[in-house]
């Protein structure tokens, strides 16, 4: 028996075919994304998924739209709930790790390895600003700047390569599978570099 077709929004099939895509990005990177594989994901025929987007050329190229997008919007909204919870360090670095922990860190990594780069005006200065105003008067912002890059550098790989990372340097069982007692180190990291050991918060400890 055909299965009984599923009528929908080119705007509802458009989202689908392109989370679909993005599924696939991150579990395969770009060879995964192919047009039989979304089709099969979302329950479309490969002709479906071709009306919408023309090619796998044109899918792979609004595919690094919609991820880049979506990996934004994701980091901007961890922010933007860190800045109103207040000062507290520590939940600013598990609202990093919990965004990427939701499969961003491999988007986000094979995003870049597609070609996709985010041209924007600095999607995590509010950050940078608000802990800018912690810091004495004389701190460089530069210094405030890098921290935060490193961080989220840090928290992008983590989900990828944190548990090797951390057993080529000789940790071993829970310390090696077990990212917590590294946020606690990057949150220690963040509070020494930028002379925040008195702030307000949760302490690292």
């Amino acid at each position: 028996m055909t299965p009984q077709r599923i009528r929908r929004s080119p705007e509802e099939a458009r989202r689908l075919i392109l989370g679909a895509a993005a599924e696939l990005l991150a579990e395969g990177g770009t060879a995964a994304v192919q047009v039989r594989a979304v089709a099969a994901r979302v329950g479309m025929t490969d002709t479906g998924v071709t009306y919408h987007f023309q090619s796998r050329d044109n899918l792979l190229r609004e595919l690094l739209k919609h991820g880049g997008r979506q990996l934004r919007t994701a980091l901007q909204e961890a922010t933007g709930s860190w800045l109103q919870g207040g000062s507290d360090l520590l939940g600013f670095v598990e609202s990093f790790a919990a965004v990427y922990q939701q499969g961003y860190g491999e988007l986000a990594i094979a995003l870049h390895g597609a070609g996709w780069r985010d041209h924007g005006s600095g999607m995590l200065n509010p950050v940078v600003e608000a802990l800018h105003q912690l810091r004495p008067p004389t701190a460089s912002i530069e210094d405030t700047r890098l921290a935060v890059a490193a961080l989220h550098q840090a928290m992008a790989t983590e989900s990828l390569y944190g548990n090797a990372f951390r057993r080529s340097a000789g940790l071993t069982g829970t310390a090696a599978s077990d990212p917590t007692a590294q946020l606690r180190w990057w949150t220690r990291q963040l509070q020494l570099a930028l002379g925040l050991a008195a702030a307000g918060g949760r302490t690292a400890g």
